[in-house]
C-alpha cells in the first residue's frame, strides 16, 4: 500500500501544476505509478517523464533490448512494480521466454543469445559491485557501438531512479500482474 498521497487526478493538485499532469498524460497516456508520487514535488513529474521519454524515444535500443535492462534492474532491486509494469511489453515485442526465466529466477545466463547475456550482465554486474568489467564493456563497444553503451548505462539509471521511488513509497503492481518473487 502506497506510504503516501497518489495524485491520479488532476484535481489533487493547485492550478499552476496543471500544464505538469497534462504534460505527463499526454507522453505516457496517463498519470501511473511513480509520477503520481513525483508530483508532490512540482516539476520533477515532468523532468523524470522528459528524461525517460528520451530513453524510451530516443534510444537505438530495441524494445526487446531496452526491456532486458528494464527487468534485469527490476530483478535486482526486487521491483515488482517495474517488472509487472513491462515484462508484458517485453513478451509483446519479442522477448525470449528462457530471458525473462533467467532474469525472473536470477540463472545463469550463458546459455542465452549473446546480446540476452551480456545486457543481463551488465546491469548485474553494476548494480551488484558498482562497475562493470573491462572485458564485457569492452567488447559492448567493439560489437555495438559506444552509443549502444550510453544507451544501456542510461536505461539502467532511469529504471534504477524509478524502482527506487516505487520502493521507497510502497507502490506494488496490480494482484493479477505477472508478480517478481521477492
Amino acid at each position: 500500500m502506497p506510504r503516501i498521497t497518489m495524485l491520479a487526478d488532476k484535481s489533487q493538485l493547485p492550478a499552476e501544476q496543471h500544464a505538469e499532469f497534462d504534460h505527463i498524460t499526454e507522453v505516457l497516456h496517463g498519470v501511473r505509478g511513480p509520477f503520481q508520487i513525483l508530483l508532490h514535488s512540482p516539476g520533477l513529474a515532468e523532468k523524470v517523464m522528459e528524461a525517460g521519454a528520451q530513453v524510451r524515444l530516443g534510444s537505438k535500443l530495441t524494445m526487446v533490448e531496452r526491456t532486458l535492462v528494464i527487468l534485469a534492474v527490476a530483478r535486482e532491486k526486487d521491483a515488482r512494480y517495474e517488472w509487472a509494469a513491462h515484462v508484458k511489453n517485453g513478451r509483446n515485442a519479442g522477448m525470449r521466454e528462457e530471458a525473462i526465466d533467467a532474469i525472473k529466477h536470477r540463472k545463469d545466463v550463458n546459455g542465452l543469445t549473446p546480446d540476452e547475456r551480456d545486457i543481463i550482465t551488465f546491469v548485474r554486474q553494476y548494480l551488484r559491485s558498482n562497475k562493470v568489467e573491462d572485458a564485457l564493456f569492452n567488447d559492448l563497444v567493439k560489437r555495438r557501438g559506444e552509443r549502444f553503451v550510453v544507451e544501456i548505462a542510461a536505461t539502467l539509471g532511469q529504471y534504477q531512479y524509478i524502482a527506487t521511488m516505487n520502493g521507497i513509497f510502497g507502490v506494488e503492481p496490480a494482484a493479477d500482474a505477472d508478480q517478481l518473487p521477492v
